[in-house]
């Protein structure tokens, strides 16, 4: 485990707090008139799925933690539960709350491999590609001259997730979405 400076505690990075393991989503070093530097940061706990904002200031130091990484195989989500397999023994299986593997629960497809997340011992959520495709289920009828709105609609994808796409997406379309953002990227092609 690497010893991070105020300054290091960037996003992406892994990190023990508070007797807790956080993911660092974003951060921004600022120095107020002739104040010291300080580095205001919004932190992710990786056990409870909450974001909180903490402020780190010069002197303070915190460990990155050591997370471990493995595949796993995603099943299928059920009252609130998102369950996985060994890809090797589809009979060593578990599952997480929905609350844990956050937003990232509504672009899990089956059968999918995705990286697991583990700190000493426990399970804290999956990484998954940062572009997917996803088949449109779900979308309003485009009308012509509708672009009042910035020429976007809502389409739901397979999984469950609603994201903003341009008014020529149709039903049955595969869309290429940013999995971090719930941004549309792009039409992909059919197969």
């Amino acid at each position: 485990m690497a010893t991070l400076s105020y300054s290091d505690i960037v996003p992406k990075k892994i990190i023990t707090f508070d007797d807790g393991i956080y993911e660092v989503v974003s951060s921004h070093v600022a120095r107020k008139d002739m104040g010291k530097p300080s580095n205001r940061t919004k932190l992710r706990n990786l056990k409870t799925g909450k974001v909180s904002e903490v402020v780190f200031h010069q002197a303070e130091k915190v460990e990155e933690a050591d997370v471990e990484e493995r595949e796993v195989k995603f099943i299928y989500k059920n009252r609130g539960e998102v369950w996985f397999c060994d890809p090797k023994n589809p009979r060593d299986r578990f599952a997480l709350k929905e609350e844990v593997i956050g937003e990232s629960a509504q672009f899990l497809k089956p059968d999918m491999l995705v990286e697991m997340r583990e700190w000493q011992g426990e399970l804290l959520g999956v990484h998954l590609p940062i572009k997917m495709d996803f088949k449109v289920v779900e979308a309003p009828p485009s009308i012509k001259g509708n672009t009042a709105q910035g020429g976007t609609k809502q389409a739901t994808l397979e999984g469950g997730a609603v994201v903003n796409v341009p008014l020529f997406i149709n039903e049955g379309d595969i869309v290429t979405v940013n999995t971090e953002t719930s941004e549309y990227v792009g039409r992909a092609e059919k197969s």
